[in-house]
């Protein structure tokens, strides 16, 4: 909304594409270096000559879906924001906008993508902006889930990972439109969380798959909606958004596995 482009980093060389975004909600800004630290671990295994999978899969990573977003969250209202009245008072007139999940416009971007968007806005009971589950006026209003999607349908995907904080939890499923192949894929995500890379646990345990009811308008569901291929949620961390980045080390260990098995399929 201010101008701050959106980044995909591209790894790998294979004919099967997959995608993976972060930072979709703004409190949950931790995903975006948790994602930039696997990309740049996944390049510098490949310059060793590993090919980490990515001679048949190419990755396209977007870690900062929402940047205005994730600086308010983390800095307050910038300097000259067209938006500074609305946001303090969207904000309840708190000048502590740490957490803040919408993007700069008080427009949850994970509530705003066409799978039965309207009744997700309906379950919300948002008609305005807010700090979190106000969909927008409409599908894909916002520039930020219009670019996500462009992105996708422009290089439709094998499978989408949307990485988010926090509880744990890897959500597979869509209103039973998803491919027969999801549910097993996520029980393999979900165990490959086991143990870090160092054989310990990542922040105490496992994830787990969970079949998700009652939610729609994620960019999850509107993949699956649309493609019928598999798509996943991955609540990272545990605790109260947002994490804590002195925890950023001990979720990476149990977020890498995931991912690593993600892209291996």
């Amino acid at each position: 909304m201010l101008g701050q482009p959106l980044f995909a980093l591209i790894v790998g060389d294979g004919p099967e594409k997959v995608h993976i975004n972060a930072a979709v909600h703004a409190n949950e800004w931790i995903t975006a270096p948790l994602l930039l630290r696997f990309v740049e671990e996944l390049a510098a295994a490949r310059s060793a000559g590993d090919t980490c999978g990515l001679d048949a899969v190419t990755l396209w990573a977007v870690p900062m879906a929402n940047p205005d977003g994730a600086d308010l969250a983390q800095d307050g209202i910038p300097p000259g924001c067209a938006w500074a009245e609305e946001l303090a008072a969207w904000n309840g007139g708190s000048g502590d906008f740490r957490r803040w999940k919408a993007n700069i416009r008080g427009v949850d971007l994970n509530d705003q993508f066409p799978a039965c968007w309207e009744l997700e806005r309906e379950r919300r009971g948002l008609a305005a902006p807010a700090p979190q589950d106000y969909g927008g006026p409409h599908p894909l209003s916002e520039p930020e889930a219009a670019a996500l999607a462009g992105l996708t349908r422009a290089e439709r995907f094998s499978r989408v990972l949307s990485l988010h904080t926090q509880g744990k939890e890897i959500y597979w499923n869509y209103r039973d439109r998803e491919p027969q192949e999801a549910e097993a894929m996520a029980e393999r995500l979900a165990a490959a969380s086991g143990e870090g890379s160092d054989g310990s646990n990542g922040s105490g345990g496992g994830y787990h798959a969970v079949k998700l009811s009652g939610s729609d308008a994620g960019y999850k569901d509107w993949f699956i909606d649309e493609f019928r291929r598999p798509g996943f949620t991955v609540e990272a961390g545990e605790g109260v958004n947002p994490l804590p980045v002195e925890q950023f080390d001990d979720i990476y260990k149990g977020l890498a596995p995931i991912l690593a098995e993600f892209i291996r399929g």
